[in-house]
């Protein structure tokens, strides 16, 4: 089996491959266009830790490989469809799992051209590669955000999601939708992952818990917005990564029992699904900051702030499903992932 994993110098990416090397014999093909959304250092620590990396390398074509066993690396931008084509032909994949995409709810008020051209323009180039060049199963990942402001909790995959509040979110809407008329047009199997705020060693810097542990060890304010007054539906990579293990060679076929009276939104008759995955257990914002706190022996300065936004107050996943087609639920408590993460922090930035 030869599988393509996008964003493999990313978070999510770094660990689902550093999983599938673990437990399978597949062939690996990573790709990132290691952008510099945030530090690029840490993305070449990502690649290196993988194995591929012996010594610094300068990226510095349009595609150039890193070979170790049956893993290989490409650097290539997701807008590069010329490329990126060439490599679907050359390739052959069975399956796709497509994790690279800009992402950042507060960025996206910044530079709202980043999440066309890589979220709308990159998804299209990679539906348009399993268009011309047939895979079996195409992964996304979709996001928690996609949810806006709905009322209604637990978030389930049935509800409507008609109206995001932030362009992030707006862009997961649209690949959703994208993937739904791809399966429907070319029978192409997709399933989309609505991740709920992941964390864990080898994190992004613009999330919560690394600015957190950054400011508290440094002695710097901490931002909170709306005061504190936020859920969130936390999620330990281990526990995302084997959500998309279980899902992936869950290929969706033609569902004949959908019907058109009572639609429902997480699958259709044709190969399309769309996954929840989140612990199911939100935590309270300022419990969150009191378990950093008591883990790293120091207190926090606080500093409250109103709601910043395209930001929502609260996230809840619903994962009956997850649990129904995989027989997997996320189940990994945050004090261990907190721990986890202080402890690849302190090692990661040499701090005793």
């Amino acid at each position: 089996m030869k599988i393509l994993v996008t964003g493999t110098a990313g978070f999510i990416g770094f660990h689902l491959v550093n999983k599938l090397l673990e437990e399978t014999d597949w062939q690996i093909v990573g790709l990132d266009n290691i952008n510099d959304y945030y530090d690029v250092n840490l993305k070449y620590a990502r690649i290196k830790e993988t194995g591929i990396i012996k010594e610094k390398i300068e990226y510095n074509s349009i595609i150039q490989s890193i070979n170790q066993s049956n893993y290989r690396f490409i650097k290539l931008d997701l807008t590069d469809k010329e490329n990126l084509l060439k490599l679907f032909e050359q390739e052959n994949f069975d399956y796709v799992v497509h994790l690279a995409a800009q992402a950042g709810v507060r960025y996206s008020l910044e530079n709202p051209q980043a999440y066309i051209d890589s979220n709308i323009f990159g998804f299209f180039n990679i539906l348009e590669g399993c268009r011309l060049y047939p895979v079996r199963h195409l992964v996304y990942a979709s996001s928690s955000s996609v949810y806006g402001n709905n009322k209604k909790v637990p978030f389930s995959e049935n509800d409507r999601v008609d109206h995001p509040i932030s362009l992030y979110a707006a862009t997961k809407k649209s690949n959703e939708l994208m993937a739904y008329t791809y399966s429907y047009l070319y029978n192409l199997p997709t399933t989309g992952l609505r991740f709920f705020t992941v964390y864990g060693p080898w994190g992004r810097p613009d999330m919560a818990l690394f600015k957190f542990t950054k400011a508290i060890l440094n002695g710097e304010p901490i931002d909170i917005y709306n005061k504190g007054d936020m859920l969130r539906d936390f999620t330990y990579i281990a526990d995302i990564v084997a959500g998309i293990k279980g899902v992936l060679e869950l290929i969706p076929t033609l569902n004949m029992d959908w019907s058109s009276d009572l639609p429902n939104q997480s699958y259709s008759i044709v190969p399309y699904k769309i996954y929840n995955i989140g612990k199911n257990t939100p935590v309270k914002l300022m419990d969150f900051i009191d378990a950093i706190e008591k883990e790293l022996g120091k207190k926090a300065k606080k500093r409250l702030l109103p709601m910043q936004p395209g930001d929502v107050p609260s996230t809840f996943a619903d994962v009956q499903r997850l649990i129904e087609d995989i027989k997997y639920k996320p189940s990994i408590s945050i004090e261990y992932g907190i721990v986890e993460f202080i402890r690849w922090y302190k090692n990661y930035y040499n701090i005793r």
